[in-house]
């Protein structure tokens, strides 16, 4: 889809993050710019002087009754919660709605990787007799999106994309190519990413929280995306217009200047937003025209948090505003996004 030229709406917005439950806490963050990350408990590294992004303000017996919540693991939770929270934004009426032509395709960086070793501890302590059959389906990458789907009765595509700090992004791309192609008529998109101890145990291990696991964060934001004819046919509110995707698989450094030529466009933004890795890269930050959010320093980074950073990118565009989203890892991919506020033309 690299170039391809768009008229997608978004139509709903949801945000979970360490901000708060909803989109208004992160937009007060970074209207603000004051960080939500909090000091790492001491005994989980039994060191101190590290910070992480947890979603403390969210709680599953908010929005479920506490034995349905038990059968998810925390992304799933996080994920349905979100689903949830979007397509009520969006005035979707399930009830009225052929649910075969809506589907979700998500961005995922661990899934569910407290179930994973709570699965995998038993079998290495006990063998076999210690496996817990129930914990399973929750490890997979694919299950916050499945357990999405089966909560709110989804029955399209179904899809998750784990591509390193662009898991949202490249999980955004399918849904656009989803709803052009006609495979679909609603795709809710965008990431969700759980953070825990042994996650913040292992990212040390590995010497990356003084690098890319620095600062590292949860939650979930979620995007409710139509064609946008269809969504002004059936009067929906157009937070925004997606109208173009531009991805790179790699960026040599003595290619610099041409990547960012073919990211960037022709375009002159009014806002942009760096996700990922973005902000890292001199080559590609310095000299974008239009004034600048990054919410890693903010509410914490994962891969899948490409969801929130364009929740709050949209949230924050006036009609009519040019907004462009640059996304990288590291060595890439990298993806760039241009959005129109509301629905311009």
């Amino acid at each position: 889809m690299s170039g391809q030229n768009l008229d997608i709406a978004v139509t709903g917005l949801a945000a979970i993050s360490a901000a708060g439950v909803g989109t208004e806490p992160l937009r007060a963050a970074v209207a603000s710019g004051t960080s939500r990350l909090t000091p790492l408990p001491e005994e989980i590294l039994g060191e101190a002087g590290h910070r992480w992004g947890k979603a403390e303000a969210f709680r599953a017996a908010d929005f479920m009754p506490p034995l349905k919540a038990r059968k998810f693991d925390r992304c799933s939770l996080l994920a349905t919660v979100a689903a949830g929270m979007a397509l009520k934004d969006a005035g979707i009426d399930l009830a009225g709605t052929d649910p075969s032509r809506i589907g979700i395709a998500l961005g995922c960086g661990f899934g569910g990787i407290a179930n994973s070793v709570e699965l995998l501890s038993g079998y290495f302590s006990k063998g076999v007799e210690g496996l817990v059959p129930m914990l399973f389906p929750n490890t997979v990458p694919n299950a916050p999106a499945s357990n999405a789907s089966i909560e709110h009765g989804l029955k399209g595509p179904n899809v998750t994309q784990v591509q390193r700090f662009c898991s949202a992004e490249a999980a955004f791309q399918m849904a656009c190519r989803f709803l052009e192609e006609g495979r679909a008529d609603v795709m809710l998109t965008g990431g969700v990413d759980e953070l825990n101890a042994p996650m913040v145990q292992g990212f040390h291990a590995m010497g990356q929280l003084r690098r890319h696991a620095r600062g590292f964060g949860e939650g979930s934001g979620i995007l409710v995306l139509e064609r946008r004819r269809d969504a002004l046919r059936r009067g929906a509110a157009v937070r925004g217009t997606v109208t173009g995707i531009r991805t790179l698989g790699f960026v040599p450094p003595d290619a610099a200047t041409e990547g960012k030529a073919r990211l960037v466009g022709t375009g002159t933004p009014d806002i942009v937003s760096l996700s990922g890795t973005g902000a890292e890269l001199p080559w590609l930050r310095e000299g974008l025209a239009g004034d600048r959010i990054e919410i890693g320093p903010l509410v914490g980074r994962s891969l899948a948090m490409g969801g929130l950073a364009l929740v709050t990118l949209i949230s924050l565009m006036p009609e009519g505003a040019a907004g462009l989203h640059l996304a990288a890892s590291p060595e890439g991919p990298f993806f760039a996004i241009d959005i129109a506020g509301g629905s311009p033309g």
